[in-house]
């Protein structure tokens, strides 16, 4: 009950005609690129907490000393 090369092959034309070859080019290009960013962002934040531990592990033992001068009320 799937999708026949013949039926494949009518979409694909009738998509040729509609939006021509050169628009569908840019239209896969685009789509590659933002793959691609997709897995660059993907692979960053796999990256990213192992970073964040070892900043927390150089920042263990530190006392930040500072003074409140003034306190604003948040209304509700």
């Amino acid at each position: 009950m799937g999708i026949s090369i013949w039926q494949l092959l009518i979409i694909l034309a009738i998509v040729l005609v509609l939006f021509g070859a050169k628009r569908l080019r840019s239209v896969g290009s685009d789509l590659g690129g933002a793959i691609k960013g997709f897995r660059k962002a993907m692979k960053e934040e796999d990256e990213a907490p192992a970073a964040g531990e070892k900043l927390e592990d150089q920042q263990a033992g530190q006392v930040i000393d500072g003074e409140v001068t003034s306190k604003k009320q948040e209304k509700v």
